[in-house]
């Protein structure tokens, strides 16, 4: 939902006729191949315009983001990819004209085109084409002896201002499926049977999923994509790592990078059913605070009655993280859940809808250059046509624009240990002389400072409602509270020092940490006075009581025997029996004293399956011990 954690849920009205009025106060459009973007009321008057710089044009969509500033995608010159619309470049531009992010991602190897996503995070979501040759697409199970550009999606961190990081990407390249050659890649028997996987011999040909749409849902951690060429769209996980984004499993879906949903042309996995889509655009997810919340939309551009353009609304079988389906049959629905038809010409290619809280909905005819409003009825309630082709439109409330837009919640630390302090602090972003008011879950404070100062008993959410005027941003912030452990008890055994505690444990000699000795148990080397503490979170109990060790019962009787655990292989190794003759036999007790191995003539004692703790052994020889020793096993 690239536009919930965007939208004010404050209507600004204005009454337009008697019967209905539109939502918001400002629509944001910019025309494809052009150097600017606007902010229009709802008189149709602009009311902001961006000029870039001229070798720099729009490539494809805008976004404005919290504090003023543009989000948008660049037609980059140069690219070795060629298309349309190729981008290449994606940026930042502030409330004043500067440019404050200008990340190129084009090479010979990939190239962005088309839509992006703004993501709750600040990172951003691309489409990228990346190049697949003759012999790749061969080996992949395609029938025809073609380059094809599959696509895929990354997520970019921005760094300073031309920077940014791959945190997560997906291809489609690695979720694909062929019936065609047995003894090449991804052959499956039945292509109905795995409608997670993309048949790699459905309309085969260079420009072949053509991505066109991207949306983000924070709440399932997903991501839905349109693809013009599949008449599709397409939900797969954006939980999951990189590495499993690559393959059949993990993430919250337990899938993997598969697809979780897909809808819109049963024919591209071999399922009956009719298509609903004859070429789409612009898939997303209608935002929370809207009605039909949680439907995904596709703008239809000629699949209407009479192939007229519409926008459908579809709801998807939700199943937790995925998505009710029966194996060898197409998704549900059958059908298109909410539609509205655009009465004049179709419209080929493009465009865009908005739904918004007020029940309305913003529909963009790219090519046509119009955009028009409906209320809950498909009234048309405000309309504006521009020169060109704005690819995309949206609207923004007036507190957006011009008070408090967005609020952030932050503490200072955010971990902390009971009866310590955190810092909390709130900052607006848009909007001047600010009011604060803090409360919090579970209940019991309350400030109207900027940046009070809290001791909390528990871990607990601090909420912050802005205030600007008339107009209000809320944000939280968790805070959690560790409580200081216990002071443990020493328990010795023999030469074993045994904490109470079973976890996050320190041992100390004379008064000084040993260094990696966190574990339950600890077998001294030397004598001292040996202490445990127990660490949980950064929060430290007081030292236990000292414990006085003097010497160590480990000998070696007869022989130069020697006893260590190798904790790669999970083996104790015995070294120097090699040349004791006889039979011998190496017993193996627990703390308690109880026999649990017995093992004959081996140098190497696998010891996986014991639990960690200390472990006397004895080397048995001519029925005499001719070796104690004692080893920590981890």
């Amino acid at each position: 939902m690239k536009l919930t954690n965007f939208l004010i849920a404050i209507a600004f009205f204005l009454c337009v006729v008697v019967s209905a009025q539109p939502y918001g106060s400002y629509t944001l459009y910019s025309l494809k191949n052009s150097t600017k973007a606007y902010l229009v009321d709802l008189t149709g008057a602009t009311y902001k315009m961006w000029t870039f710089n001229s070798s720099k044009p729009v490539g494809y969509s805008s976004y404005l983001l919290p504090g003023g500033v543009i989000l948008r995608t660049v037609a980059k010159s140069g690219n070795y990819f060629t298309g349309g619309p190729i981008c290449g470049e994606v940026q930042k531009v502030d409330w004043n004209g500067n440019v404050i992010w200008d990340y190129v991602y084009s090479t010979t190897e990939y190239c962005t085109h088309h839509d992006i996503c703004p993501m709750p995070n600040g990172n951003v979501l691309l489409i990228a084409y990346e190049t697949r040759n003759p012999t790749q697409v061969s080996a992949a199970g395609c029938s025809q002896n073609i380059t094809m550009w599959p696509d895929k999606i990354v997520e970019i961190e921005p760094v300073g201002t031309t920077g940014g990081n791959v945190v997560w990407e997906w291809h489609a390249w690695d979720h694909l499926s062929q019936s065609l050659y047995p003894s090449k890649a991804n052959y499956v028997t039945s292509i109905v049977d795995h409608p997670e996987l993309l048949n790699v011999n459905y309309k085969a040909q260079k420009d072949w999923l053509h991505v066109n749409g991207i949306d983000y849902n924070e709440q399932l951690d997903q991501i839905v994509f349109s693809s013009h060429n599949m008449n599709e769209f397409y939900v797969i996980d954006h939980s999951t790592t990189i590495a499993e984004a690559a393959s059949h499993s993990g993430g919250n879906s337990g899938k993997g990078g598969d697809i979780l949903y897909r809808w819109g042309n049963p024919e591209a996995y071999q399922a009956s059913g009719s298509a609903n889509f004859n070429v789409v655009h612009d898939a997303h997810w209608v935002p929370a605070g809207c009605p039909n919340a949680g439907f995904l939309c596709g703008f239809n551009n000629k699949g209407g009655a009479g192939g007229k353009t519409c926008v459908d609304l579809v709801s998807p079988p939700y199943d937790g993280y995925n998505y009710s389906h029966t194996p060898g049959m197409s998704y549900e629905p059958a059908t298109y859940s909410w539609r509205h038809t655009y009465s004049g010409s179709p419209t080929q290619n493009e465009g865009n809808s908005q739904q918004l809280p007020n029940g309305n909905t913003l529909v963009n005819i790219s090519f046509s250059g119009y955009m028009y409003e409906i209320d809950p009825n498909q009234n048309v309630v405000w309309s504006k046509t521009v020169a060109g082709t704005n690819t995309s439109a949206f609207r923004y409330t007036d507190c957006y624009v011009n008070s408090i837009g967005y609020a952030n919640a932050t503490a200072v630390p955010k971990s902390l240990c009971e009866g310590d302090a955190a810092q909390l602090d709130a900052q607006g972003i848009g909007g001047s002389n600010y009011t604060y008011q803090w409360t919090s879950n579970p209940p019991g404070f309350t400030s109207n400072q900027q940046n009070p100062l809290i001791n909390p008993t528990e871990t607990t959410t601090f909420i912050v409602t802005i205030t600007s005027g008339t107009c209000t941003a809320t944000d939280s912030v968790k805070v959690i509270v560790t409580p200081y452990p216990e002071t443990p008890v020493i328990t010795v055994h023999e030469d074993s020092l045994i904490s109470s505690s079973e976890s996050n444990n320190q041992w100390f000699r004379n008064g000084s940490l040993i260094e990696g000795a966190t574990f339950r148990y600890y077998l001294p080397s030397e004598p001292g006075n040996y202490q445990v503490q127990i660490i949980t979170n950064g929060c430290e109990s007081d030292l236990s009581t000292p414990v006085v060790y003097t010497s160590s019962e480990e000998q070696s009787l007869n022989w130069p025997v020697n006893i260590y655990y190798h904790a790669v292989s999970e083996q104790v190794r015995i070294s120097g029996i090699e040349n004791i003759p006889g039979t011998k036999h190496l017993l193996a007790y627990n703390y308690l004293g109880q026999l649990i191995l017995d093992e004959e003539g081996k140098e190497d004692i696998d010891v996986a399956n014991l639990p960690t703790g200390v472990y006397l052994f004895k080397l048995i020889n001519l029925n005499k011990v001719i070796f104690i020793g004692k080893v920590f096993i981890h």
